[in-house]
């Protein structure tokens, strides 16, 4: 046990006589033994007594943390509230001769009355203690009522291991009469194992001792400061909840004018934090451990590998696990990696810039080299940016094949401005493709095209290898991007398959690790071919993107994506497969937390083009407002025609808007090397119809040459313009030549039907007429269509008069037809229910968790009702809405204001 006799006369120690002094032959130093004073500013934090009670219960606490952590005055704050006898005794350097400690421990404990009077004296040899004391201490220990608490503070300066032996012996024989606390800023040298696997040890670590922020709120009180509670939880996240740090940012800020502006921009290596943190921790490092500690400064986190790349030798393994064991401000990560204090970062980086002037870039660009040959981009990227060698940083992207995240979103701006410090000295492929990249990001076409161009050309004349596979990849992205952006289909066709070709040179690993570009260049593909009127083949391309599910990185070219489909079922007819999908795009978008970046409007035009095809006119105009900041900066033709022929139909249905306006609104501002056939058939037939309006029927028919049966929504609201205009053969043959082979949707047939209902009633054959109406009030109530109908003028009056039809058109379609063209200059969404509903209020709770997008089994365990019973409750709930979907339910509920 290393416990040894001594050689006095009754083998104890020395006599009651010499009890005033200790073995050195000096009198006791009494403040040693006096319970830390509680300044006015402490604040209790009863959690942690609560925890610190437990101490009562357990042969040993520790209370371990770092420099200034409140361990301190924690432990006596709770020491002055037993009732126990509690011996305190204050730790020094020079109590490593065991007599010595031992004589301290003696005195501490007979100064608090913890030991009856007549019992052994302390030791009287500084370098030993006889193992009878200590097992007279340990036995009378043991016979006490009651238990005695001892507490050593500071026990971190205790090194000496067989101090630590003869400490162990004392506790385990003083059975239930002893409680020993120790706080102490390193790992004891005791078997803690053995304690905690008996249950036996109470702990209280450096991440309990940090403050809350609700604890840091009532320290700035206690401090006669009032600060808003994030300025509080701001300074909780700089310090770590470190007390010292805390109070000492507490007692600066108090003498400041502006106590929030203070500790906003409040400079920690200029400070009395500095001062304590050089003072209890740098100093006194061996020379090594300092040289680590500043060149780690520069690092968020680190590892012995990445360490030793700074300091250029090879002992930063035992180094940091000896620093993170002393509770030197630095924090264990996790599978050998750490990070400092951020207060004590910003310390240090100081104090490196003062003692090794100018290293800080060679420094950054050794740890970008590091992290590079280890595979850690992001953090490459960074220290290669702050070394000041982008051509190092650049080519790590483009290697990586991680060009694509300058589009993602996501760390789109994080990226930017990263590279936005590149200058003219940075020359090589890879600086100039993430120059291109940023150019067509800005959608700065001429900048990225001429970019891109210098890449290629310097390609041109390389040699074939895997090394530039990843660069001639990343160049597809961007002439793919070009090719949408300037509507040439013909060379995103070719980008696609320069890819596939360039796929098969490079790793799966590395294609696997970056789906996005692979997505992103998938999207580009697919809307060029959508431009160009393609539409099964643009289907075919981003029906697999918009399915997949690759993370975070895919999910702007998922939303992307979804939102061309859903412009394709627009376009083919279809209402509610496009609101669907458009609505999943947005509430995507915003679950991810998009900024969103060019195309991504896309969903809002889609579901303003539904609101307007339904009349809900208040709702189109508010989706449209949304979008124009997105269109005042894009340059993507496909989105901007979408927003075209949207606004275009929102201004001919407003009854006091001009017609010419509605025109002029029809001409996307987009500069296309190919023309799109849907596009331009929109654009006649919005003319054509704002000449009609204008009572100019001839112009009217002269403009919608050109459109064709291969545009069908377009040919049969041209059809409708002819019969208008009194050319009803015209519109016969027009309608003649739409091929709907199933792919069409109700917006094709309910204006088909319509047509053919007019040429039928205008020619005196009422019967069919009326068949045919009806067949397209059946079609357009499914979808809620409701503008063939109030475009079809006074000739379908009477035939919505007649009982079969009225009654097919209430409830959705009459009771808001005079509403429709009136209700533009009203704010808000107009409903698309003008009936009344009324929802019991179970319906309204599980429309309001549906809203929540929960499931019907988390719905059921929330209201703590069946599953039946949940879906009963929708049932009900749909048909009162008139609905037969989830999405369209919530929807509904709230345009009625139900939700």
């Amino acid at each position: 046990m290393g416990v040894r006799d001594v050689g006095s006369s009754d083998g104890t120690g020395r006599s009651p006589a010499d009890a005033g002094t200790d073995p050195l032959g000096g009198p006791y130093l009494r403040t040693r033994f006096a319970l830390p004073a509680r300044p006015a500013t402490f604040l209790r934090r009863q959690r942690l007594v609560v925890h610190l009670n437990q101490a009562l219960r357990t042969p040993l606490t520790v209370v371990n943390g770092a420099a200034g952590a409140g361990k301190t005055l924690l432990t006596a704050d709770w020491a002055a509230g037993l009732r126990l006898p509690v011996a305190w005794l204050t730790v020094e350097a020079g109590d490593h001769p065991p007599g010595v400690f031992w004589a301290y421990v003696f005195e501490s404990l007979r100064v608090y009355g913890a030991r009856a009077g007549g019992t052994p004296g302390a030791p009287a040899d500084p370098s030993g203690v006889g193992h009878g004391l200590l097992a007279s201490l340990a036995a009378e220990l043991n016979a006490l009522d009651r238990p005695v608490v001892l507490v050593l503070d500071e026990y971190d300066r205790m090194t000496n291991p067989v101090v630590a032996e003869q400490l162990e012996f004392v506790l385990h024989h003083a059975g239930p009469g002893l409680r020993l606390v120790l706080v102490t800023r390193t790992e004891p040298l005791l078997p803690l194992h053995r304690y905690r696997a008996s249950d036996e040890l109470t702990e209280i670590r450096g991440s309990e001792l940090s403050f809350t922020p609700k604890e840091a709120d009532a320290l700035l009180r206690l401090h006669g400061l009032q600060l808003p509670e994030r300025a509080a939880s701001a300074l909780v996240d700089r310090t770590r909840g470190w007390a010292a740090g805390l109070r000492l940012c507490a007692l600066a800020a108090r003498e400041s004018a502006d106590p929030e502006q203070y500790l906003k921009e409040f400079e920690a290596d200029h400070s009395t934090v500095a001062d304590f943190l050089l003072a209890e921790v740098l100093k006194g490092r061996t020379q090594e451990e300092q040289d680590l500690l500043l060149r780690v400064s520069v690092l968020d986190r680190f590892c012995p590998g990445l360490a030793d790349s700074l300091t250029l030798r090879t002992d930063a393994a035992g180094l940091l696990a000896g620093l993170h064991r002393e509770n030197a401000f630095i924090e264990r990560l996790g599978h050998s990696w750490y990070r400092l204090h951020p207060l004590f970062r910003q310390i240090l980086r100081a104090h490196l810039r003062e003692r090794i002037p100018g290293v800080e870039p060679e420094l950054h660009l050794r740890a970008a080299r590091w992290l590079r040959r280890s595979g850690f981009l992001p953090e490459t990227l960074a220290h290669a940016a702050a070394g000041g060698d982008f051509d190092l940083a650049a080519g790590a992207l483009v290697d990586d094949l991680a060009i694509g995240q300058l589009f993602t979103g996501l760390r789109s701006d994080a990226l930017a401005q990263l590279f936005a410090g590149m200058g003219p000295e940075a020359r090589s492929p890879a600086s100039n493709l993430v120059r291109a990249a940023g150019a067509l990001a800005r959608r700065d076409l001429d900048h990225g095209l001429n970019r891109l161009r210098q890449v290629q050309n310097h390609l041109s004349d390389a040699e074939d290898s895997p090394s530039l596979a990843a660069t001639r990849l990343s160049c597809t992205l961007l002439e793919a991007l070009a090719a949408r952006l300037t509507g040439c289909p013909s060379r995103a066709e070719q980008a696609a398959a320069t890819a596939e070709e360039l796929r098969r040179k490079l790793p799966d690993r590395l294609l696997d690790e970056h789906p996005e570009l692979t997505s992103l260049l998938m999207v580009h593909v697919g809307s060029a071919r959508l431009w160009e009127g393609h539409f099964d083949d643009a289907r075919a391309v981003l029906t697999p993107v918009a399915g997949a599910r690759g993370g975070p990185a895919t999910v702007l070219p998922r939303v992307e994506s979804l939102g061309h489909l859903a412009l394709l079922d627009y376009l083919n007819g279809w209402l509610g497969r496009a609101e669907r999908r458009a609505l999943t795009a947005v509430t995507e978008a915003q679950r991810a937390g998009l900024p969103r970046p060019p195309g991504a409007g896309l969903g809002r035009l889609v579901l303003a083009a539904v609101a307007v095809d339904r009349q809900e006119l208040g709702r189109a105009r508010a989706l449209l407002d949304e979008t124009d900041r997105l269109a005042a900066r894009e340059h993507d033709p496909v989105p901007m025609a979408g927003r075209a022929l949207a606004a275009s139909r929102l201004l001919l249905d407003n009854g006091g808007t001009p017609p010419h306006a509605a025109a002029e609104a029809a001409e996307p501002a987009v500069s296309a090397e190919a023309s799109s056939p849907w596009a331009e058939s929109y654009a006649a037939v919005a003319r054509s119809a704002a000449c009609l309006a204008d009572g100019r029927p001839g112009e009217a028919v002269r403009l919608l040459h050109g459109v064709s049966g291969d545009q069908p929504v377009c040919a049969v609201e041209a059809a409708a313009i002819q019969v208008a205009a009194g050319r009803p053969r015209a519109a016969a043959e027009l309608l003649g030549t739409v091929r709907t082979e199933g792919r069409t949707g109700p917006a094709v047939s309910v204006g088909a039907a319509l047509v053919r209902a007019r040429v039928a009633q205008e020619s005196g054959d009422t019967v069919t007429a009326r068949k045919l109406v009806a067949r397209a009030l059946l079609d357009a109530r499914r979808e809620r269509l409701r503008r063939p109908f109030l475009q079809a003028e006074d000739w379908i009056e009477p035939l919505l008069a007649v009982p079969p039809l009225h009654e097919l058109a209430e409830g959705w379609l009459l009771p808001g037809r005079q509403e429709g063209h009136g209700e533009p200059e009203r704010p808000g969404p107009s409903p698309a229910l003008l009936v009344p509903v009324e929802l019991s209020a179970r319906e309204r709770d599980v429309l309001r968790r549906l809203a929540r997008m929960m499931s019907t089994e988390e719905i059921a365990a929330d209201l703590y009702v069946s599953v039946n019973t949940v879906k009963t409750h929708l049932k009900s709930a749909y048909r009162k809405l008139a609905v037969n979907r989830r999405g369209d339910a919530v929807r509904r509920a709230r345009d009625l204001g139900l939700l």
